[in-house]
């Protein structure tokens, strides 16, 4: 019978573990869990709300009060959006390993976002690029280790592990279900900008039900787990600040000589979103911190991180090319019911929520005769290509933006890609806390982050496509690749389930 959290470890004021009859508290689950899933239910509620019509203000007429892009480039600065997102990630988990600790990395990123949404809500354009900087800032702080001290709440042998990120993830789609409902709304009724407004708000809700609930969390210590000494901290401090203020100059003048146009800086995105796993992969392959053992565990890690890039650049598009294409050539109505196009959003985080307890249970059922977390991986991205691969039925015959297919297309399509990514993220980010090296604990979860900032950036240069190809021809495409990345990491299973212990 595997220990527990609390058995592990006494109860410490300093590091935070959870007081005793915590470990049970929520659901059978530590009473911590119920603390981190309550911050996600409002960070994605404040940051899917604003994904979910982003790409509608974009795309929106300048008269409308949006900024007046065609879909495609809409859909490529999105993407861009969510590249730089998922980039800053890598910041966030050194920071939280090196220099702040979990709880306040976390802390302080909710805090950027708040401020990034509230400037959001002020009606001009250079207000909106100010925002999004700040929530790719805070978000890159929040989102590698939230999912890191959720984590620490548990034993790597605890069998109640992937169960509880199911739960986890969850909370996080409540929040996206209900963030797209309000901010479609209020965009579609009030204006663009009273849907920025909400999110700021909800992030806001976040971090006061966070701090309300600190004392359950694992690792709420002051200091950093693998901090620097005290001078190369210092040091670190003054090279973080030297390098953001050099890169918002050069960024400033490149853009006043005409040479940083928003393409480029978006081909820039993509580059860098190749470019920085590869070398972080390199970064702890050879690292002397890592163990041989560990070694061996990253190696199947990185088949884990390709399918998670495939699976992801399914999935973000329904925050993009599906909002699109649901504006455009699909019903906003249901047995009458007329909705705003930002609703079909929140169709995915609605399956999610009701699917989340039935896997999770599902899991806890079986125990240890679950299927191991490659196949678990496997079957979420070919569930993603199919998601993709019904889109050819309705689209097929027609151009234009003259048809209207019926609204239960677009949400058996997010049925599939929910209940992929239930499968995909859940095993994923467990796996990722059981697979990775002791001193790159919370960096391995930015790493997994990185395979999304991946899937961004190669969707920000083939959404461009979009509406230039035919809508068989994209969805049909892209499908069909995520379905044979699904059945080559089948194909993988035996290598994987060898190489992957004590991953289950």
């Amino acid at each position: 019978m595997s220990r527990t959290s609390s058995e592990a470890e006494p109860n410490d004021p300093e590091t935070g573990r959870p007081p005793p009859g915590d470990d049970h508290a929520f659901l059978g689950q530590p009473r911590g869990l119920l603390t981190l899933s309550g911050l996600e239910v409002w960070e994605r509620f404040s940051f899917l709300g604003m994904q979910a019509i982003l790409v509608l203000y974009f795309a929106d007429t300048v008269a409308h009060g949006g900024l007046g892009m065609s879909a495609g480039t809409a859909a490529s600065v999105s993407a861009a959006y969510g590249t730089l997102v998922y980039l800053v990630s890598v910041g966030g988990g050194w920071l939280a390993d090196r220099i702040l600790g979990s709880y306040r990395a976390v802390l302080y990123g909710g805090i950027l976002i708040a401020c990034g949404h509230y400037a959001m809500a002020v009606p001009t354009a250079g207000m909106t690029w100010v925002g999004l900087g700040l929530i790719s800032a805070g978000t890159g702080l929040v989102k590698p280790n939230v999912a890191t001290m959720v984590g620490k709440l548990y034993r790597t042998d605890d069998e109640r592990r992937d169960a509880g990120f199911a739960l986890y993830y969850m909370g996080i789609n409540i929040g996206a279900f209900a963030g797209p409902l309000i901010t479609g709304w209020l965009g579609d009724h009030k204006g663009w900008h009273w849907g920025f407004s909400a999110a700021a708000i909800g992030m806001t809700l976040g971090l006061v039900q966070y701090v309300a609930g600190r004392r359950h969390l694992a690792g709420r210590k002051h200091a950093a787990e693998c901090a620097l000494p005290p001078e190369g901290m210092r040091r670190a401090v003054r090279l973080m600040i030297a390098g953001a203020l050099l890169a918002a100059v050069l960024a400033v003048a490149l853009a006043s000589a005409g040479w940083l146009t928003m393409g480029r800086f978006v081909d820039v995105l993509t580059v860098v979103s190749v470019i920085a796993p590869v070398v972080y992969f390199v970064v702890m392959f050879r690292s002397p911190r890592v163990t041989a053992e560990e070694r061996g565990r990253l190696r199947p890690y990185v088949v884990l991180f390709l399918a998670s890039v495939v699976f992801n650049f399914i999935l973000f598009q329904a925050y993009s090319t599906m909002i699109l294409l649901a504006s455009t050539n699909a019903r906003t109505e249901i047995l009458g019911f007329h909705f705003p196009a930002g609703w079909y959003a929140s169709a995915l985080g609605a399956f999610e929520v009701a699917l989340a307890p039935v896997v999770a249970g599902l899991w806890a059922r079986m125990g240890p005769r679950q299927p191991h977390a490659s196949n678990k991986i496997a079957f979420g991205v070919i569930l993603g290509g199919l998601s993709f691969l019904l889109m050819v039925i309705p689209t097929s015959g027609h151009s234009g933006d003259t048809y209207r297919m019926a609204a239960w297309w677009i949400v058996c399509s997010y049925l599939l890609l929910g209940l992929g990514d239930i499968l995909l993220e859940t095993s994923g980010m467990s796996a990722t806390t059981k697979l990775a090296p002791k001193a790159f604990a919370s960096q391995t979860m930015s790493l997994w982050f990185l395979s999304l900032a991946l899937a961004n950036g190669i969707q920000a240069q083939t959404v461009k496509l979009y509406g230039t190809v035919s809508n068989p021809a994209y969805f049909g495409v892209n499908g069909a690749v995520a379905v044979v990345a699904g059945l080559a990491v089948i194909a993988l299973a035996p290598w994987l389930r060898r190489t992957m212990h004590p991953v289950h």
